[in-house]
């Protein structure tokens, strides 16, 4: 989403951070170029114009001029501004309020309400253990109540009865009733929106509002729609009362302006985003993460935050009993693509990962993308239990055979080979009781203590193994000799370990794919 505006931000700050002094014309010239670049995104212009007067009149201050390194000041001053853009703490849905707590959406026709709140009822019902009813009040547009029934039989949340020839005002009613009668914790009304703003609308939306009672209003909004979305923010929470917002399509390419501008012009927080079609796609907003993301600066939390969801702790420990005793075949590898899969695949952890925003062109040169993955599962599944096993065993016949099965070619089963027998290398030297055997099992337990795996780690992982990222740069130095991970000076600063996927500028690692890139590896700060 943010693609464009953190490569034009990151560009112009690239510049100040090389300079050793900033004098006041240096700053202007920067903020003119930062004011240019917000205004491309779709940024509200009174948005714009206040966020740079705030920026220059801390980065032309004494603090700036005498600090050590001014450009960095100003990188971090930029930071700390969007961060107020955006709102200072993420805000998640309030529930503090007698049960059934209503929960009324709102928006515009085609923004994503009906699938936004089935995703906001899986993740009450699943999360929060909460008891939720859905109940759709659009009466206007055909099939609308049988599409919210439909979804809420695939998040297995309830949804009120369809009766036919009633109003809006009168379901909304009936679900507040059904929900007391039938001990819902959470009811959330679904209503009706237009193609545009009208008084037929917003004098529904008020009737809505004064039999259902909600204890939330949130405006479902296209985050695609750039400046229309601040108008239509502005205009539901003058009539209607809007408590927060929800920004759909976050994952388009969409220039991100809206996000920015309806925090700072409504004053309400955004509290969701949808980032995809699926019923899992949707995310807590946090200010300070997405700062960090615009800005290039990679968001690691919200990466292991993911991990943590999508990573199996039986599958984990297993994975660890393997990796101990050195082995790591080609069923281990797809093990690892799925996960990373799951996790937003190749784009998605790189655009997570400190430093990394700037290398996407280079990696698509390379041909490492999410479609490698695809072709790479496809090898893998072209192949016998025993070839997964036993990749040595594949000889010229086999290979032709995988792939006429998975629609590669030989090269690309080559690369495959290459690329596990790397890996697998680096398994044995890791976790044998060699030279290298002490680095895996320490790292394991580290990690298994961050996991709260403690106790399900192999031979007593869990306990008393140090955890890296308390270890000091001179220990650290000595383990990547130990296991041989000299390398790893070579990459580009903060990011987290090193070695790696070929074609990877500096041999670099990604999580997940090999010790090199496990937490707590790379240099202390």
């Amino acid at each position: 989403m943010f693609e464009s505006l953190q490569e034009r931000l990151g560009s112009i700050l690239n510049g100040l951070t090389g300079r050793g002094a900033l004098s006041e014309a240096d700053v202007s010239a920067a903020l003119r170029e930062v004011r240019r670049a917000l205004l491309e995104a779709d940024v509200a212009l009174e948005v714009v114009r206040s966020f740079t007067d705030k920026v220059r009149e801390k980065a032309v201050g004494a603090a700036v001029v005498k600090s050590i390194k001014p450009g960095q000041m100003v990188v971090k001053i930029v930071h700390d501004e969007l961060v107020e853009m955006l709102g200072a703490e993420g805000v998640a849905i309030d529930l503090n309020a007698p049960a059934p707590v209503v929960i009324m959406m709102v928006g515009l026709q085609g923004s994503g309400k009906t699938t936004t709140s089935a995703k906001i009822a899986k993740r009450l019902s699943e999360r929060q253990n909460k008891k939720v009813l859905m109940a759709s009040l659009d009466t206007r547009r055909p099939a609308a109540q049988e599409q919210l029934r439909q979804l809420g039989e695939q998040v297995k949340v309830a949804t009120l009865p369809i009766v036919e020839g009633q109003t809006p005002v009168d379901i909304a009613r009936r679900a507040v009733q059904a929900a007391k009668l039938g001990g819902h914790d959470v009811v959330i009304l679904d209503t009706a929106g237009r193609t545009h703003i009208d008084e037929p609308l917003m004098v529904e939306m008020a009737d809505i509002k004064k039999v259902s009672s909600p204890h939330e209003i949130l405006l479902v909004a296209d985050s695609l729609t750039g400046q229309d979305a601040v108008n239509l923010a502005k205009s539901f929470d003058e009539r209607v009362g809007i408590t927060g917002l929800v920004l759909t399509r976050m994952d388009g390419d969409g220039r991100g302006g809206a996000a920015l501008s309806m925090r700072a012009v409504t004053g309400k927080p955004i509290k969701l985003i949808g980032t995809g079609e699926k019923m899992d796609g949707l995310e807590e907003f946090h200010p300070k993460r997405i700062a960090d993301r615009i800005l290039g600066m990679g968001d690691i939390i919200s990466l292991v935050e993911k991990a943590a969801e999508n990573i199996d702790a039986e599958q984990a420990a297993a994975m660890a009993k393997k990796m101990q005793s050195g082995k790591f075949d080609l069923n281990d590898l797809a093990g690892q693509l799925q996960q990373m899969s799951k996790m937003g695949g190749m784009g998605g952890i790189m655009g997570m990962m400190p430093g990394m925003g700037k290398m996407k062109d280079q990696m698509a040169a390379a041909g490492l993308d999410d479609k490698m993955f695809g072709r790479q599962l496809a090898i893998i599944s072209s192949m016998t239990k025993a070839e997964r096993a036993n990749p040595d065993i594949l000889k010229h016949s086999r290979k032709k055979r995988i792939a006429a099965g998975s629609g590669t070619d030989a090269a690309e089963i080559n690369k495959l080979l290459k690329m596990h027998r790397g890996m697998a290398d680096m398994m044995k030297a890791m976790g044998g009781k060699g030279k290298g055997g002490g680095l895996m099992r320490g790292m394991m337990g580290g990690l298994a203590q961050k996991m709260g795996l403690g106790g399900m780690m192999p031979g007593g992982m869990g306990g008393g193994m140090p955890d890296l990222s308390k270890m000091d740069p001179k220990q650290l130095e000595a383990l990547q000799k130990q296991a041989g991970l000299g390398g790893m000076k070579g990459l580009p600063g903060g990011l987290p370990g090193g070695g790696g996927l070929p074609g990877l500028p500096g041999g670099m690692k990604l999580p997940g794919l090999g010790g090199g890139g496990l937490p707590g590896l790379g240099k202390k700060k």
